[in-house]
């Protein structure tokens, strides 16, 4: 297969979703292929137009239960405000579910942190000053790039630029999924549901190519970020809804438990929005908007 075959247009396919709005950014740069083993792995540039200088870099992983969404669908807008902040953002797509099992998306989103390393110079990028960022299945692959830099066997190196590596400066995980095997239990707890993460079909399953409660436990734990929290970790925001229907509450507080204990205080920041479900509005209001680009200009800028 060419390298020209490989080069998507943007499809509604992946996502149900009204797309991002990008018609009034003036730099953009759309469906760049990071790596040729799939059409999947594309990316979107997105660049300011007045600030100049070496930009810091918010990579968005987009959600979707590991099986659906897209890089330019509506989950984008929310950190599209940082152009207007002097951060480029560059959203990215992966193999979904249905293509390739784990750790394939977890290969791609590092390859993606590879190439925008490696095109630094080209885009004006400061591959010093580097977040991931993403909502469910999104934040949990954020936080999966975001502590193991050093993991080889979370990496394929044959997808391109292996003299770079994948440390990031910062993660910004919104209600992801932290611990697969705990979700159910979880939510019974809370008294929401479905209650259906264990099944044959569920997302978990579906991405880890088998049903999570048959697999052997230490495979699944290595999808996982709470598996690979280490005194270095790197600053994290975490936030999460009380009445998530769909990823339980305590996936978060446990993970941002473990994060201060084990790195340290300072380096997260955790908040519980009240009232809030799965992807609730209040994520993409003004005022918490706010709050997460101010977390980002205090460890990034």
């Amino acid at each position: 297969m060419k390298k020209d075959d490989m080069i998507p247009a943007y499809s509604s396919e992946r996502t149900k979703k009204k797309p991002a709005d990008i018609s009034m950014i003036e730099i953009k740069h759309l469906d760049i292929p990071y790596a040729f083993v799939s059409k999947s792995q594309t990316l979107d540039i997105y660049l300011p137009d007045k600030a100049e200088g070496k930009f810091p870099v918010l990579i968005h992983i987009h959600g979707g239960a590991f099986k659906k969404g897209d890089k330019r669908d509506h989950q984008l807008t929310p950190y599209l405000e940082g152009l207007k902040r002097g951060y480029a953002v560059v959203s990215i797509n992966y193999r979904l579910s249905d293509e390739a099992k784990f750790p394939a998306a977890v290969h791609d989103c590092k390859a993606a942190v590879r190439f925008i390393k490696a095109m630094a110079d080209t885009y004006g990028f400061d591959r010093n000053r580097i977040a991931v960022v993403g909502g469910s299945a999104g934040g949990n692959l954020s936080a999966m790039i975001a502590l193991t830099p050093k993991n080889l066997e979370l990496d394929d190196l044959g997808l391109g630029h292996p003299e770079f590596d994948t440390q990031v400066n910062a993660c910004v995980d919104w209600f992801g999924p932290t611990d697969f095997l705990a979700m159910d239990n979880q939510l019974a707890q809370n008294g929401l549901g479905p209650q259906n993460h264990s099944e044959a079909d569920s997302p978990e399953s579906l991405y880890m190519g088998g049903q999570i409660t048959k697999l052997d436990p230490s495979v699944v734990v290595q999808a996982n970020p709470m598996t690979y929290v280490h005194p270095d970790s790197p600053f994290f925001l975490i936030q999460h809804g009380d009445v998530d229907h769909l990823v339980p509450v305590q996936q978060s507080i446990a993970f941002a438990e473990k994060l201060k204990e084990v790195a340290g205080e300072n380096r997260v920041e955790f908040s519980i929005l009240k009232g809030a479900d799965h992807g609730d509005p209040q994520f993409a209001s003004q005022a918490n908007i706010d709050r997460v680009f101010a977390f980002l200009d205090r460890v990034l800028k």
